[in-house]
């Protein structure tokens, strides 16, 4: 399916709402109630997500941003002339135009995203603002298989960008499959260009997912109001808690909705109980290091080929080819 707006071919893979649905209902009938992280980002989400990234206490978009901006021309010379971009998960505006500004023509850009009026308004606005490069966005789950467009323009690479640290929040065969999905676009002189959140102390990470204005408590607690709106739930929003810790043992952060009380939930037909101190896991978001992450990207046939950090050791940016 697709649609034509100011010039751009929209393809259009977006789950339906049924599929959130029954994602939610098979979240909250496990043992260990689910709900996953990608539905965080409707209208309000995204906005909530952008007031984080904004606060003091979240790290990982100003220090990935100050890598980009540092590294600008090395990164661009390792990427190449005539680059065809794949950006997974785009919205960060900031983030890809700094990295057009500084590739050597770049050929066309492929903004992947599953928030349709938001991929929309993006590419409207990169469509502005380089009217020589070709953009072609695609709304879709990039969990799971979708078209690739084909470009008109000429390239000589194809290089998949994944920034904002969100392959932490796949475990590790989920990531590797992930990698592995993402090789179905590449070829053997392509690449791949991801940023990962590094080990750190755990005093920052609880700080990270804790602000103090509580915007990321309100993006959690969102999360349940979709479900109210979109699905016809009845979530009562002040009887559940934000609660974001990280878990040394599995090298991650868990963020969670516990339930204040025993109670019960109707989502149209379907009742689901809930105890009191019982939890929803809501997104994970796994820590690595230089070493561990790239042993893990080898199960998916990456070999790394250069990374930049910060001074800090916080976040990094790792460029890695096919095998």
């Amino acid at each position: 399916m697709s649609d034509v707006f100011r010039q751009i071919k929209f393809n259009d893979f977006a789950p339906e709402s049924e599929t959130f649905f029954q994602d939610t209902l098979k979240g909250l009938s496990q043992e260990q109630k689910t709900l996953p992280c990608k539905y965080f980002y409707n209208k309000t989400g995204l906005s909530l997500f952008n007031q984080i990234c904004k606060t003091e206490e979240y790290y990982p978009t100003r220090t990935e941003l100050h890598i980009m901006q540092f590294y600008s021309q090395e990164i661009a010379e390792t990427l190449g002339s005539k680059c065809l971009l794949i950006e997974y998960g785009g919205g960060n505006a900031e983030k890809i135009k700094l990295l057009l500004n500084h590739l050597t023509q770049p050929a066309c850009y492929v903004p992947l995203d599953i928030s349709k009026e938001h991929l929309k308004q993006e590419a409207e606005e990169l469509n502005r603002d380089y009217p020589s490069l070709e953009v072609l966005p695609v709304c879709a789950d990039f969990t799971k298989d979708f078209q690739m467009p084909d470009p008109n323009s000429e390239f000589n690479r194809r290089v998949v960008y994944f920034p904002g640290s969100t392959i932490g929040n796949f475990n590790k065969e989920q990531a590797v499959a992930l990698l592995k999905n993402m090789k179905r676009f590449l070829s053997h002189s392509d690449g791949l260009l991801i940023g990962v959140d590094l080990k750190k102390d755990k005093s920052i990470l609880d700080r990270a997912y804790n602000d103090a204005e509580g915007f990321t408590e309100a993006f959690n607690l969102n999360l349940l109001q979709r479900i109210n709106d979109e699905l016809g739930g009845n979530f009562q929003i002040d009887q559940f808690e934000h609660r974001a810790f990280y878990n040394e043992n599995q090298d991650r952060v868990e963020m969670q909705l516990v339930s204040r009380c025993k109670q019960a939930v109707d989502i149209q037909d379907q009742v689901f109980h809930f105890e009191k101190e019982e939890a929803i896991q809501t997104e994970f978001s796994h820590k690595y290091n230089a070493e561990g992450f790239a042993q893990m990207a080898s199960s998916a046939n990456f070999t790394l080929q250069k990374n930049w950090t910060d001074k800090n050791k916080l976040f990094s940016v790792f460029y890695l080819t096919l095998d």
